[in-house]
Parts: C-alpha cells; sequence; structure tokens
C-alpha cells in the first residue's frame, strides 16, 4: 500500500518549526482564538497559527507558503468587524501581535518608525513625555498594522484624517517572501508609483506590513470636550453639517441616537445624561482658539434645538467621556444580553448626511429591528449596530437586508459601503456597484501579479471573479 504524500500545509509546518519553533502552533484553542474576528461571519480553523517576531520569519515562512500554495491569513488584535481574520480556507494564520518594537521616534520630523503589533495606546504612552501624540483614533484596541490594512480612522478623523494620510511609508513582505520598502520620511514626494497607499487598505491581500513609518501630531496646548443633546435626531445632525460647512476645526464631532444612548448611559454609568439624541464633541488648539470655536459651535447646536451644553477640561473627565464613546459597541451589545451586532459603515458627503442618515432610521424602523446609530459624523460616516440572534438564520437574513438597503442608499448620495471597516468578507459585494466592473478588473489584475498564487488572504476583499 503506498503511503499517503503529506499535505503541503503539514509541509510548511515541519519546515517553519525549523525556525519557529514551538512558535507555530497546531493547540486547538489558539487556533479557535485566531478563527474569527468580532464579526458575525461563520468560524473557519486555520491549520495551525505562528507567532512571527521578525520581518525575516514573515520572509521565510511566506516564501514557503507561496512554494506550496498554502494559504496565510494575517492577524493582529482580531478586532475586526468584517471578516478580515477569518481563515476561510484555513492554511496558516499569521500572528503579528509580538512585533511590538518602536523602533525610532523622531521628535524634530514628528515622525516614527513602529512594528506591526505595536497598539495606538503603547505608542501614544510612549510618545507622551516628549510633547507628540498618534491621533488616528478607531476606539478600539488594534494594532497598527491591523489599522494599516484596514486604512482604519476614528474620532479624530475630522480634523487628522485617516491611516491613508498619516502612514509615510511601509515595510512589506510580499506573498512569495520578497521585502520591499515603500515610501518615506519627506512630506512630499513625487516619484513612481504609490506604493504605500497600494498597501495601506489592502487588508492583507497583497502582503504583509512588518513595519510603519507614521506621521505624529503636537500635543494641543488646549483640549476641551463638550456634549450636547437634542430632542430630535434632525436637529442634531443639521447641526453637524452647519458646523463643518462653517469651517470650525472641530477634532472630533460623534452622533449617538436615543437607542445608542440609551445603551451606553447604561454601560458607562452616565446617569447623569438623557437618552435623546447627542452630540459628542472635542476642540484642540491654543486655549483662545478653543474658546472661540466652541462658542461658534454652541451658538449653531442652539439654532437647531440642542441644549444642556456640558464641558469636559480635564484629562480625567475627557477620558471618561470619550471611553463611553468607545465603548459604544460594547454598550450596544450588552444592551439586549444575548445579541450579536452586525455593523454597517457607510460614509456619505457631509451635504447629505441627513438623508442618509435619516434615511437609516427610517429603515430601521420599518424592520423591526433595534439598531444603535453611531458615527464619526463629521467627516459624513455612521455606523448602525443592527442586534440579531446570531442562530437565527432567517433573521440574520433580514438584518442582512437592513444592511443592504443602508448601503444602497449611501451609494446613491455619492458614498461609500465602507468608511473605515474595510471590506473582508461582509461588504464583497458592493464592490462592483460602487466601483463598475472595469476598475474591479484592475484590482485583481494588481492582486494576481503580487500574489500569483492566490495565498494571501484568500476570499477578502475583492468579489468572485465573473465565470
Amino acid at each position: 500500500m503506498n503511503p499517503i504524500p503529506p499535505r503541503p500545509v503539514d509541509q510548511v509546518i515541519a519546515a517553519a518549526r525549523g525556525f519557529l519553533g514551538e512558535r507555530i502552533t497546531l493547540n486547538d484553542a489558539i487556533r479557535q482564538q485566531h478563527s474569527r474576528g468580532e464579526d458575525t461571519t461563520r468560524p473557519t480553523l486555520p491549520d495551525a497559527v505562528a507567532f512571527v517576531e521578525t520581518t525575516e520569519e514573515v520572509s521565510r515562512l511566506l516564501a514557503l507558503c507561496h512554494a506550496h500554495r498554502v494559504p496565510v491569513t494575517p492577524f493582529g488584535a482580531g478586532t475586526s468587524l468584517e471578516g478580515h481574520v477569518n481563515p476561510v480556507r484555513a492554511g496558516i494564520s499569521l500572528d503579528l501581535s509580538r512585533m511590538t518594537a518602536i523602533l525610532e521616534v523622531s521628535a524634530e520630523d514628528m515622525d516614527c518608525l513602529v512594528e506591526p503589533g505595536v497598539t495606538r495606546q503603547q505608542l501614544n504612552a510612549h510618545l507622551r513625555d516628549q510633547g507628540l501624540f498618534f491621533p488616528v483614533d478607531p476606539g478600539s484596541h488594534c494594532t497598527l498594522g491591523g489599522m494599516c490594512a484596514t486604512r482604519a480612522s476614528g474620532t479624530n478623523a475630522v480634523r487628522y484624517g485617516t491611516m491613508r494620510e498619516n502612514v509615510l511609508g511601509l515595510e512589506v513582505v510580499l506573498a512569495d517572501g520578497r521585502v520591499i520598502t515603500t515610501g518615506g520620511r519627506t512630506r512630499k514626494a513625487a516619484h513612481g508609483y504609490d506604493l504605500t497607499r497600494l498597501f495601506v487598505g489592502s487588508e492583507g491581500t497583497l502582503g504583509v506590513v512588518t513595519k510603519i513609518r507614521l506621521r505624529l501630531a503636537g500635543i494641543p496646548e488646549a483640549m476641551v470636550s463638550a456634549i450636547c443633546a437634542f430632542e430630535t435626531l434632525e436637529g442634531a445632525v443639521n447641526s453637524v453639517i452647519a458646523t463643518m460647512q462653517a469651517g470650525i476645526p472641530v477634532a472630533r464631532i460623534e452622533l449617538l441616537d436615543e437607542a445608542q444612548m440609551e445603551a451606553c448611559i447604561a454601560y458607562s454609568k452616565l446617569d447623569h445624561l438623557r437618552a435623546v439624541p447627542t452630540l459628542f464633541l472635542e476642540f484642540h488648539g491654543s486655549a483662545a482658539a478653543v474658546a472661540e470655536q466652541a462658542e461658534a459651535v454652541q451658538a449653531i447646536a442652539a439654532e437647531h434645538g440642542g441644549s444642556g451644553f456640558e464641558w469636559a477640561r480635564e484629562a480625567e473627565a475627557r477620558n471618561r467621556l470619550w471611553q463611553a464613546r468607545h465603548d459604544a459597541y460594547w454598550a450596544g451589545i450588552a444592551w439586549r444580553p444575548g445579541k450579536r451586532g452586525i455593523t454597517t459603515d457607510v460614509c456619505v458627503p457631509i451635504s447629505r448626511l441627513a438623508e442618509a442618515l435619516l434615511g437609516a432610521k427610517a429603515d430601521i424602523a420599518a424592520s423591526g429591528f433595534e439598531a444603535p446609530i453611531v458615527g464619526h459624523v463629521g467627516d459624513g460616516n455612521f455606523h448602525t449596530i443592527i442586534l440579531v440572534d446570531e442562530g437565527d438564520a432567517a433573521q440574520m437574513e433580514r438584518a442582512w437586508e437592513l444592511d443592504r438597503r443602508i448601503v444602497a442608499r449611501a451609494l446613491a448620495l455619492g458614498g461609500t459601503c465602507s468608511g473605515e471597516h474595510g471590506v473582508g468578507l461582509g461588504k464583497r459585494e458592493f464592490l462592483e456597484p460602487e466601483h463598475g466592473a472595469e476598475a474591479l478588473a484592475v484590482m485583481r489584475a494588481l492582486k494576481a501579479t503580487l500574489d500569483p498564487h492566490g495565498i494571501m488572504n484568500p476570499g477578502k476583499l475583492l468579489p468572485d471573479a465573473p465565470a
């Protein structure tokens, strides 16, 4: 009887043990941890999990996987909401969480070089004594490598931009193990293709980021946070639109509807607040500039029915306020125990925000679901957290249909299906309606050139090619 030949993945695992040792593991509990993110997609077990610590190890492992046609799914902190880290074709889950070195900080040039496993919290703790901070703030405990992969943004994007604007350069390991460097330290350059922007937002489908050069910002002289309550959602939305169109440089402007406020009040013990549509704001700058900005926004809010402005000037009070906002997703889940959340992520031009958001609110009411709304409305981005019984297939399909209606309206208004969470598995069906078949053909050609065997995070970002 002829022996059964080893599977390609078993050959990769055996060879990788030579340089990773016990850091490539078949442990069932660890594989379960790497089978999904925080999304509702069906978990898939990887064949093995590899904990890498250097660029050389990533390069050697990818070269092996390329040679044996074994899928690789990069994994950071596992906070994905669109199925990015789900290894749908098994293979190797490549865990980068041990690459945590802050390699360089240049206070003079206001930039730094970090490994992908560093979290934004770790970086900002390291920078605090130098008067600098990294402003991109998605709110969750995510790694900077994952933030690059998904082109993350968050609450500060209205003033400081997203990862797209704040990544100066990258070190990337390609599918076949080659290592390239993109970008540089200059604030502008006009040479060659912009490979940095190609990889920022590529969701691990083109290569693995192993070093990141980031733009930093100075800690402002003064920072003041505020909340303002509204009797109607329309009043809150119109206040945001008027503020942005007036050109007031707000650092953060976030909207929570009455359902989300009810959930946050219970979860974060904000008993002094009311469960009505509420804006969370923050102003950065000199003391005089912050005062002027705050007064202007307060006047605009009053014109649209805003009242009860509450100010937080001390760091502790501001941090507590924003922690409550950052906990909005978990608050929404805890609001209805036993439910999971399907999170929408549309973004529209600021002038169309009222149509998009109020339309979504009407869709939610018609659907019968409870779905709190929270948004980075200063840049036209908002989320609904559709609360579902994950085990009820019919209910899940109705929830996805609600998601499709919200996305369809956003696209009709000139918006996008994903403002910051990325595409992953959850938004693939919207790529062709948003970009067109020819643009998708170009994306597939780039993928085929950089990853000819299709091993890098297969099944993500791009919808299946037409037969």
